[in-house]
């Protein structure tokens, strides 16, 4: 479906109305449960229902593209490790596999656009788009073509997760360099400076990190100066973007459009929400933030999208993790609407 075409409705006053009532009833000081209250309430509106579903069903997507701008000195890491990664990922060895294996996720990893050949990979979600973008240092990382290509990789890929039983969506990524690229696309869109939101990603040093705050201003420019309209997701996912982030940003506009929520993670899946929040406004109201990546940008933007981080356990590891951890919270906030006594169930006397 041509993204121009998706619908989006807005989540349910009503319903998040009445789970708020719900709350006052059950065995527990009104607003107790703090932030916990605010998530099952927004839930309830997702679904439309109360109290909402009990999130059976979570799926991980974890999207792999490279990043020609690594050519410019701006990771120390080689581009040949997110292939190895990906292997990894398959044989259920990363740090995405041992998070989802302990909150019961499932994780489904799709090759978008890693440029080298990587059938051989067998449980691979083969979706490639491209081979790699180009350093968006001296020409737009894509052509806007590719750009929606791989907008489209993730909305399909939402929406058959929603079609075969997903009750929650999750946002993962790999990509050596994609940090840089987050950085551009934060930076534009929520009109802070490089310097704020640029950080070290993968543990560089002080002279790298000026070279990659240098490259993400001058790339920005060149933007600028070949009349890039910002305000257009795709657009600036064609100029500064990476196929799994145009990915992320398709993915999440799906989980919207199909009604379900979706947790993002750090930096890079929020430099993706910062585009589907550009392509609908209502995208965000599907939108639970995982957690505080210690990169600066992440707070950037979650300062931007108006929401809060669920954990800030000082993570940057990125694949996912941050968020599938914080699936155990969503799914308690969901259960305590649905399993907690009321007062009157439990013979508990309230405040007169």
């Amino acid at each position: 479906m041509p993204p121009e075409a998706v619908k989006i409705s807005g989540i349910s006053k009503t319903h998040v109305e009445e789970a708020m009532q719900r709350q006052l009833t059950l065995t527990k000081p009104p607003g107790s449960l703090g932030y916990l209250e605010e998530i099952g309430n927004r839930l309830c509106g997702i679904f439309a229902q109360v109290p909402p579903p009990s999130l059976d069903r979570i799926d991980v997507a974890v999207f792999a593209g490279d990043h020609g701008v690594v050519r410019e000195g701006v990771t120390p890491w080689p581009q040949e490790v997110t292939v190895q990664m990906l292997a990894n990922f398959i044989a259920g060895g990363a740090g995405i596999n041992v998070v989802a294996d302990a909150v019961g996720a499932n994780v489904l990893v799709v090759d978008v656009g890693v440029a080298a050949d990587t059938s051989h990979l067998e449980g691979l979600l083969q979706r490639k788009q491209v081979y790699g973008t180009k350093s968006f240092l001296h020409e737009a990382a894509m052509s806007l073509n590719e750009a929606r290509a791989c907008f489209d990789v993730g909305y399909e890929v939402a929406r058959e997760l929603i079609d075969t039983g997903s009750d929650l969506l999750v946002t993962g990524e790999m990509g050596i360099g994609n940090t840089t690229s987050a950085a551009a696309i934060i930076s534009v869109i929520t009109g802070s400076s490089p310097a704020e939101v640029v950080g070290r990603g993968t543990g560089i040093d002080d002279e790298m990190l000026k070279t990659k705050i240098d490259v993400v201003l001058r790339s920005i420019k060149r933007a600028q100066n070949e009349n890039c309209s910002f305000s257009d997701p795709f657009s600036l996912l064609a100029q500064l973007g990476g196929a799994e982030i145009a990915a992320i940003a398709g993915y999440v506009v799906g989980a919207a459009s199909g009604g379900r929520p979706v947790l993002v993670d750090g930096v890079i899946s929020l430099a993706g929400a910062l585009v589907a929040g550009l392509f609908n406004p209502l995208v965000t109201q599907y939108i639970f933030v995982g957690h505080l990546s210690t990169e600066p940008g992440a707070a950037r933007a979650i300062a931007y999208l108006k929401e809060r981080p669920i954990l800030a356990l000082d993570m940057r590891l990125g694949e996912g993790t941050g968020a599938t951890l914080a699936v155990l919270v969503v799914k308690t906030a969901a259960k305590v609407l649905s399993e907690m006594a009321t007062f009157d169930q439990a013979g508990v006397s309230q405040v007169k």
